[in-house]
């Protein structure tokens, strides 16, 4: 049974940073793209980040690129988010997913979901 198990979120002032975790496991990680998504109250998923399974491609949406990083670990099974600059328009709940696709981008391509961890930015 396929797991991913997102933490780090919380409450942070604008301007600050968090790091997100996302531990997998049921699946070969390693062979894997993982993304990063978000929504917020009243909003449609959107995706955020993404990156392929050996870490050599990634992509970000418009909105973070330059203060958000995705990055991996093959040998823990995770997936992170480094989220430095945040805004107030960054609150949302935070989702990662997995895919065999090497779409990074889409969401439809994604198979397996985490139940998302909140990250809420005050101004």
């Amino acid at each position: 049974q396929v797991q991913l198990v997102e933490s780090g979120g919380g409450l942070v002032q604008a301007g600050g940073s968090l790091r997100l975790s996302c531990a997998a496991s049921g699946l070969t990680f390693s062979s894997v793209t993982m993304g990063w998504f978000r929504q917020a109250p009243g909003k449609e998923r959107e995706f955020v980040a993404g990156i392929s399974w050996a870490g050599g491609r990634s992509s970000y949406a418009a909105s973070v690129k330059g203060r958000f990083t995705i990055s991996r670990d093959n040998a823990k099974n995770t997936v992170y988010l480094q989220m430095n600059s945040l805004k107030p328009e960054d609150t949302a709940v935070y989702y990662c997913a997995a895919t065999g696709s090497s779409r990074i981008t889409s969401r439809n391509e994604y198979t397996y979901w985490g139940q998302g961890t909140q990250v809420t930015v005050s101004s």
